[in-house]
């Protein structure tokens, strides 16, 4: 979710695709939910939370105010896990919906990002290791830039946890399906935000980055409030009994049309 619209519109959209999916359990990532599109603010998570089981982070997890509260406490936020430990947080959870329990764990990439010194392989084996025997299912949020990394990752991971998917670009791939030993993929589900915009901002700041007049450099990139809001997302089912995904599609729907 990117900044104000894209708060709202998941607040507006989840209760009513809980009913016309079926949905036993909605995992959201929330580190574009302050109010500027960066970090997570205690009031942002407060409010995902009202509709969604999990939350995750990534790299702008500690962006913006009032984060280190609801790292610290919320047993239903977690942060990448090659995160060191003198930040506020863990890297993974469990929560139970209708008597499963589902483990999440965040991992951040390295390529192009390079904030961590430990691998999102090591630390997705760690954190596996420290859910083995607590969980039923389990999913990772890989939120890595290059799509060969996260691909590497979803089959370093297939067979053992039940699902791999993809954050951080913001934009959705076409390659979702369910890699041997039946783990759900998808190099990246896409954003909830302002269609259009560039990643959920602006898009003449962001134009700014590129050519010679430089506007998004002297006023930073704000995030975009206008408009209808697109929310992007993966359904995935899973066998219970034999612990494997055995779907997964994208969904996409619009909201809106005037945004906020």
């Amino acid at each position: 979710m990117v900044g104000p619209s894209g708060c709202a519109a998941a607040l507006a959209l989840i209760p009513k695709l809980r009913e016309e999916l079926a949905l036993d359990a909605v995992v959201a990532n929330a580190e574009n939910s302050a109010p500027t599109g960066r970090g997570i603010s205690a009031e942002s998570g407060a409010a995902l939370l009202e509709v969604a089981d999990f939350l995750t982070l990534g790299n702008h997890a500690f962006d913006a105010n009032g984060h280190e509260g609801l790292l610290e406490d919320g047993e239903r936020v977690i942060r990448p896990a090659n995160f060191d430990r003198q930040h506020p947080g863990r890297g993974c959870g469990v929560f139970e919906v209708g008597g499963v329990r589902v483990g999440v764990v965040n991992v951040l990439g390295k390529v192009f990002i390079d904030r961590t010194k430990t691998s999102a392989f090591e630390a997705a084996d760690g954190a596996l290791a420290d859910l083995e025997d607590r969980t039923d299912l389990v999913l990772v949020d890989s939120h890595a830039e290059a799509t060969g990394e996260k691909q590497a990752l979803g089959y370093h991971l297939a067979g053992r946890a039940q699902a791999v998917l993809g954050t951080h670009t913001h934009v959705p791939t076409s390659d979702a399906q369910v890699l041997p030993g039946g783990t759900a993929y998808a190099s990246d589900v896409g954003m909830t935000g302002c269609a259009k915009s560039v990643i959920g901002f602006d898009r003449d700041d962001f134009l700014g980055l590129f050519v010679e007049n430089g506007r998004g450099r002297r006023r930073g990139i704000q995030v975009e409030t206008r408009g209808p809001v697109v929310l992007n997302a993966a359904l995935v089912e899973f066998d219970l009994d034999r612990r494997e995904a055995t779907a997964i599609e994208p969904v996409r729907r619009e909201w809106g049309p005037e945004g906020l």
